[in-house]
């Protein structure tokens, strides 16, 4: 084997989607040595249980983590069994609620079950931080608090911001990124994965693993996925998202919904397609050689393929032709329950449907004719309705449902 072009070969597969590698000269110095010392690299990705969804945006560090487990080295997949105790304050505007051991155990057991969705079980290393942090001594701690300064904490964006606007910080919210930090001393890894609102606490691990004498991970960060709105970042809160346990046609139906704009963005951070050929695709739309909607009827035919199979993809693509394009609602669609009870019809739209993420939202659809229920348009935003079994509501041109 070449190792100079092996080297090339693996940092090229790894660099792609990444915003930034601190830095990419160390890595590819790092995969050198891992060659010719026939030792695989340990590969850090930290999550804190506390919820139970994981969705796409979830999934980016997942997929960097299979192309390194493809790639030989040793994945490190830790659980902030400790850590969700205080939650992480990244990219919070208040102080986070602690959650307690029990809600911590309910919510792993479920986030393991979606991560091998991804993952191979039987190549990943499962740790959890409380094995090491719940036994530092005070004397230790206070070792770990010396290390770094008050100046070098409320530098961080963060939590800056909230200085800033007189709410409060808590001393235990500047634990957390020394203590994410620890984590990297005690599993020895070399390389330490995250989204790129991470940075400041991976680059604590780094000088931590310094101070301690060992060589300093390498920082790979990830970019943040904008939901399906391409506004803000992908969130369950935001009724933005993608879950990896989305049926098929749910999958690809949302999809569809995303502007052209963010199906390139989409192609490149969450599909394995070579960039040449997205380059491509971007290319023929621009020239009318390609429509954009074929374009994106097989970003979802791949998506759904990635969580479920290439079979499931092409089947999801025929049943929104079949319902959307062709009009035909003789197949199956997605069932939902409704109470049989008068309701107003943005209500269901929002409330017991979450089709739509705000009233405003679902106020605009209305007037502009893009609510219709057994195919019928609804334009009246005050419009009262009484669900009832094989009902099918159409919000805009990606989302049919049908009740119970």
């Amino acid at each position: 084997m070449d190792i100079k072009n092996e080297v090339e070969r693996q940092f090229n597969i790894l660099k792609r989607g990444c915003e930034e590698i601190i830095n990419e000269a160390e890595l590819k110095l790092r995969l050198e040595k891992s060659l010719k010392e026939n030792k695989p690299l340990k590969i850090k990705l930290g999550i804190d249980p506390t919820g139970t969804d994981l969705h796409i945006g979830h999934a980016v560090p997942l997929r960097k983590l299979k192309q390194f487990q493809e790639l030989g080295h040793t994945v490190q997949f830790l659980i902030g069994t400790f850590t969700a105790r205080i939650g992480d304050p990244t990219g919070k505007s208040e102080t986070r609620k602690m959650l307690t051991p029990e809600d911590i155990q309910r919510n792993i057991a479920t986030y393991l079950e979606q991560v091998f969705l991804i993952l191979d079980s039987e190549k990943t290393e499962i740790l959890y931080n409380a094995d090491w942090l719940e036994k530092l001594s005070l004397q230790d701690f206070l070792g770990l608090l010396s290390q770094f300064t008050v100046a070098q904490m409320i530098s961080r964006e963060d939590f800056a911001k909230r200085l800033a606007e007189n709410k409060p910080v808590s001393l235990v919210e500047f634990m957390y990124p020394i203590l994410q930090g620890y984590d990297s001393v005690a599993m020895k890894c070399d390389i330490e994965l995250g989204a790129t609102e991470q940075k400041f606490n991976i680059l604590k691990g780094r000088d931590l693993q310094k101070n301690f004498g060992m060589d300093p991970q390498i920082c790979m960060l990830l970019p943040i996925l904008e939901g399906l709105d391409g506004v803000e970042k992908m969130s369950k809160s935001l009724n933005n998202y993608i879950s990896i346990t989305d049926t098929p046609n749910d999958m690809f139906g949302k999809i569809m919904s995303i502007s052209d704009d963010l199906m390139f963005r989409y192609y490149e951070i969450i599909t394995d397609i070579p960039l040449e050929e997205i380059a491509q695709l971007k290319a023929d739309m621009e020239n009318g050689t390609l429509h954009p909607m074929e374009i994106k009827k097989r970003l979802g035919s791949e998506v759904v393929a990635i969580y479920h199979n290439k079979e499931e993809g092409l089947k999801a693509r025929e049943w929104f032709e079949n319902v959307f394009s062709k009009k035909n609602l003789d197949v199956e669609l997605p069932e939902v329950e409704l109470e049989y009870t008068e309701t107003g019809v943005i209500d269901i739209l929002v409330k017991h449907l979450n089709l739509l993420s705000s009233t405003s939202e679902a106020r605009r659809l209305i007037q502009q004719g893009g609510l219709k229920i057994n195919d019928e348009p609804v334009k009246d935003i005050n419009h009262m309705v009484t669900p009832e079994a094989g009902m099918i509501i159409r919000a805009g041109k990606k989302k049919i449902v049908k009740v119970k």
